[in-house]
C-alpha cells in the first residue's frame, strides 16, 4: 500500500482555478464514494479550503491510483486533464506524510503559522470517517498530523501575532482607508470566517458593522458572540441596499456562484459613490467583472499575499524550529507504518515455519515410540521452538528496521517468493 497526495494550493494555482475544484461539505460523501470505487484507491480524505484542495489516498498501485485521482479532479472541475495538470502537485510516501504534517501545523499556509487550518484538518478527518473514506492508515496519519499541529502551536511561538486570512483582509482594508473608525462595514456571511472578520475589525477600531446572512438565525448566533458591538443584522434579500450603503464590504459565504457582479452593482451605485470589496471566499463571491466599474475596487484572496509577506519573516525563523518537531511526528508515523506493512509477511513466514515444525516434530515423535515421546516431548518441542525462533529472529528484526520503502518491499517480495508464502491478501507495488 502507498500513501499519496494529489492536489493544488495557493502556491500552484490562482483562485480562478482553485474555485473550480472546491468541494463543499455537502458533496464530500459523493466524492469519497466515487473515489473509493476506483480499483486502485483503498482510502481517501479530501481537504478543501479557500487556499487548497488536496486528496490524500492509500493506493494499491501508485501510478494507476494517481491517474484515477487526477481524472476525478478533471471531471469534478470540468477542466481538461491536460489543462489542469500544470496546476497539480503529487507527493508520495514520506513526502506525502510530511506535507500533511506541515499543512496541519500552518507551515504550508498562505499566512505562515495561521491556526484555522488545524481545525480544517480535523474536520477533514471527521468527514473522511463519517463517509467511510478513511481506514486504518489514513486514520493514523491524520491523528499524527493533528498531534503535530498541536505540538507546533504549543511548543513554538509561531502562532504569536500570526494573522489569518480574515485578519489579513482587515489589515489590507485598513491600509486602503487609514482608519476603520466610522467606516460603514458590511459582511456577507455569518460563519467562522465572518466571526474572525468581526473580531479583527473590532480590534482595528471599526464601530459600524452590518451582518448580511442567508438566515437571520445564523446572523443572530454570530451577534451573540459580540454583544457589546451592536452588530446590525439583515438577510440576503436586503443585500443590495446594504452593499450600496457601505464603504467596505467583506464576503465570506459558501455560495457556489458570485453574489456581487457588475450587472447587479452597476444599476444601484450612485455616480459619486465608491466602495471597496474584499472577497475571502473560494469559490469567489464577487465576480471579477466588477473591476470594470469606475468607483469599485475589488480584492480576492490572492491579493492578500502582499499583506501576508510583511508578517512572514519573523515567523519563517520560528518555522525552522517547528520543522524539527514535525520530523519527530513523521518518524513516529513511519515506524507504525513500517510495522503495519511487514506484519503480514512476518505472520505468514512464522505460520509457514511453524507448520513445518509441527509436522516434522510429529513424525520424529512417532518414530521414537510412545514411551520415549511421552517422556521427552516437552523438551523436544521446546528445542524445536527455540531453533525456529532463533532462525526467524534476525530476518524479522532486519525487515522491521528497514527504512527504505522500496528496499523493504523488495525484501518482503523475496521472502514471499523463496518461502512460497500466501499473497492473496497483500499487494506490493
Amino acid at each position: 500500500m502507498n500513501i499519496a497526495v494529489v492536489g493544488l494550493s495557493h502556491k500552484t494555482a490562482p483562485v480562478e482555478i482553485r474555485e473550480k475544484l472546491s468541494i463543499p461539505d455537502t458533496q464530500i460523501d459523493e466524492a469519497i464514494a466515487k473515489l473509493t470505487s476506483y480499483p486502485h484507491i483503498e482510502e481517501v480524505a479530501i481537504l478543501s479550503t479557500c487556499n487548497r484542495l488536496e486528496l490524500y489516498a492509500v493506493t494499491t498501485e501508485t501510478e494507476h491510483g494517481i491517474r484515477e485521482i487526477s481524472q476525478f479532479l478533471a471531471d469534478q472541475s470540468r477542466v481538461l486533464l491536460q489543462d489542469l495538470r500544470p496546476y497539480l502537485f503529487t507527493l508520495l510516501h514520506h513526502d506525502a506524510v510530511m506535507h500533511l504534517m506541515r499543512v496541519a501545523a500552518g507551515l504550508d499556509s498562505l499566512v505562515l503559522g495561521e491556526g484555522q487550518i488545524l481545525s480544517q484538518v480535523k474536520h477533514t478527518h471527521k468527514l473522511g470517517q463519517q463517509h467511510n473514506g478513511i481506514g486504518r492508515t489514513l486514520n493514523r496519519l491524520f491523528k499524527q498530523a493533528i498531534t503535530a499541529g498541536k505540538r507546533v502551536r504549543t511548543e513554538t511561538s509561531i502562532g504569536t501575532g500570526a494573522v489569518s486570512i480574515s485578519s489579513a483582509a482587515v489589515e489590507l482594508a485598513q491600509m486602503q482607508v487609514d482608519t476603520l473608525e466610522n467606516r460603514r462595514v458590511s459582511i456577507l456571511g455569518a460563519g467562522k470566517m465572518a466571526r474572525l472578520l468581526v473580531q479583527h475589525l473590532l480590534s482595528k477600531g471599526a464601530n459600524d458593522i452590518t451582518i448580511v446572512n442567508r438566515s437571520m438565525r445564523g446572523a443572530e448566533n454570530l451577534a451573540k458572540q459580540f454583544e457589546h458591538a451592536a452588530l446590525k443584522l439583515h438577510t440576503l434579500d436586503e443585500m443590495m441596499p446594504i452593499v450600496t450603503n457601505s464603504d467596505l464590504v467583506f464576503t465570506s459565504t459558501s455560495a457556489s456562484e458570485p453574489l456581487l457582479t457588475r450587472s447587479n452593482l452597476e444599476p444601484v451605485l450612485l455616480s459619486q459613490q465608491s466602495v471597496m470589496l474584499f472577497d475571502i471566499s473560494v469559490p469567489r463571491n464577487i465576480h471579477s467583472d466588477v473591476n470594470g466599474l469606475e468607483r469599485v475596487r475589488a480584492f480576492n484572496v490572492d491579493d492578500l499575499k502582499a499583506v501576508v509577506a510583511q508578517n512572514q519573516e519573523s515567523r519563517r525563523r520560528i518555522a525552522l524550529e517547528a520543522e524539527g518537531l514535525l520530523e519527530e511526528e513523521v518518524e513516529a508515523f513511519e515506524v507504525w507504518w513500517r510495522s503495519l506493512e511487514t506484519v503480514h509477511t512476518i505472520s505468514s513466514l512464522r505460520t509457514k515455519v511453524e507448520t513445518i515444525r509441527e509436522q516434522e516434530l510429529e513424525k520424529a515423535l512417532s518414530r521414537l515410540g510412545s514411551e520415549f515421546a511421552e517422556k521427552h516431548q516437552e523438551i523436544i518441542e521446546a528445542l524445536t521452538r527455540g531453533i525456529v525462533n532463533k532462525i526467524l529472529h534476525d530476518p524479522m528484526v532486519q525487515l522491521r528496521a528497514q527504512q527504505d520503502i522500496e528496499a523493504r518491499r523488495h525484501a518482503m517480495q523475496t521472502l514471499h517468493t523463496l518461502f512460497n508464502l500466501e499473497t492473496s491478501n497483500k499487494k506490493y507495488s
